[in-house]
């Protein structure tokens, strides 16, 4: 299994999760963050004075999933969330050595259908 991490814009949310439910992709966890990268935030003036935005919004969204399905569901995020502009995000990929359903007591696999 492989836990993915997505961090996208906030105004991709919606077409992604959407891309993931035509996909029958279930057990996202969204969170939203702060983050800085090659973006390097934004100047504003407020009431005559700059202010430096050092941290831009963003969404990161989490899902485990089999090892099997890794490929075809990172290709359908970076598609969707793809802008072509800096600040599209990035995607970390990590092994998981098992998981468990709570409430039947499963592991592996079964847990991230």
């Amino acid at each position: 299994m492989k836990k993915i991490e997505a961090y996208i814009r906030p105004e991709q949310l919606e077409d992604v999760k959407e891309a993931l439910k035509s996909m029958n992709v279930n057990g996202i966890s969204v969170t939203q963050i702060m983050g800085s990268g090659c973006q390097r935030g934004y100047r504003e003036f407020i009431r005559g004075t700059e202010v430096d935005y050092n941290f831009l919004k963003k969404i990161k969204i989490e899902l485990v999933v089999p090892d099997s399905r890794l490929e075809e569901i990172l290709s359908k995020i970076i598609e969707t969330a793809k802008t072509g502009k800096i600040g599209d995000g990035k995607i970390f990929i990590s092994e998981i050595s098992d998981a468990i359903r709570i409430r039947t007591g499963e592991r592996g696999e079964l847990t991230v259908r």
